[in-house]
């Protein structure tokens, strides 16, 4: 399809098009790849764009979710990352009954590409564009073998955040915005692949902790740590994994500016 006006094209069948080939890398200290900074850059479209579209939190994680997952399956080299991603917010919208219509979806990314640009023409691009998005879907929904709801950290942490605000006195809880850094680290977890390599439970629990620590909120000591009191299952090491790997993001965005 030609679709230079766009800047998102893909091949005359509809499938999406070749692109750069993804690589896993994660090991520590080691620098990311550039397919890990393209889906760093990714996600980051995805996050902006589910803004722009008015979706909630939950919808624009699925989509994440949905890209990483798909990019986990494939054949590294083969598939645009932003079709696919506009393909996971049309899907994300579906799975999560907050429906968005594939031509806002388009526009959107069209602006998010071509700044201050008008919405697109109904003309062949745009309806070339379209069924590209929509034959990605279906091609996402086979390789994940339409497996596609997915359990969030979401409900977990909000869990969380109530079970240790009860524990601290309320001046000091409202004088330090423990519960926004913990909502905002959680969304940055999405960036990249590790939303699937830890379990929810885990994600929320380290969020919850890195940003405990960060004002330097303490709590109760009793026989076990809060965090164990929380989530059974998890262990010290656990907590640094989640929060080595969201740091090694933190790291990797600075690169990608």
């Amino acid at each position: 399809m030609e679709g230079s006006t766009c800047r998102l094209t893909a091949a005359p069948e509809g499938e999406p098009r070749p692109s750069g080939s993804r690589q896993s890398g994660r090991d520590a200290g080691s620098e990311p790849t550039r397919d890990m900074r393209t889906h760093f850059r990714v996600c980051r479209f995805i996050m902006e764009s589910g803004v722009k579209l008015g979706m909630r939190s939950v919808p624009v994680a699925t989509a994440c979710v949905l890209y990483h997952r798909f990019f986990q399956r494939v054949t590294p080299g083969v598939y645009e990352p932003y079709l696919v991603a506009m393909s996971c917010l049309y899907l994300a919208g579906k799975v999560e009954e907050q429906h968005i219509r594939t031509r806002d979806i388009i526009n959107v990314s069209h602006r998010y590409f071509n700044k201050g640009s008008a919405p697109l023409e109904c003309d062949k691009v745009f309806w070339d564009l379209r069924d590209s998005v929509v034959q990605c879907e279906l091609l996402i929904l086979r390789q994940l073998n339409f497996h596609v709801s997915f359990e969030h950290p979401h409900r977990y942490l909000l869990h969380y955040l109530l079970s240790v605000k009860s524990l601290v006195n309320r001046h000091a809880w409202s004088r330090t915005p423990v519960a926004e850094t913990s909502w905002a680290l959680l969304r940055d977890c999405y960036h990249g692949d590790m939303c699937i390599l830890h379990t929810p439970q885990h994600i929320a629990v380290a969020a919850l902790y890195l940003a405990l620590n960060s004002y330097g909120v303490e709590l109760p000591v009793g026989e076990k740590e809060w965090w164990q009191v929380l989530c059974e299952d998890v262990t010290k090491a656990d907590i640094n994994a989640v929060i080595s790997d969201l740091l090694r993001l933190y790291d990797m965005e600075a690169k990608c500016i």
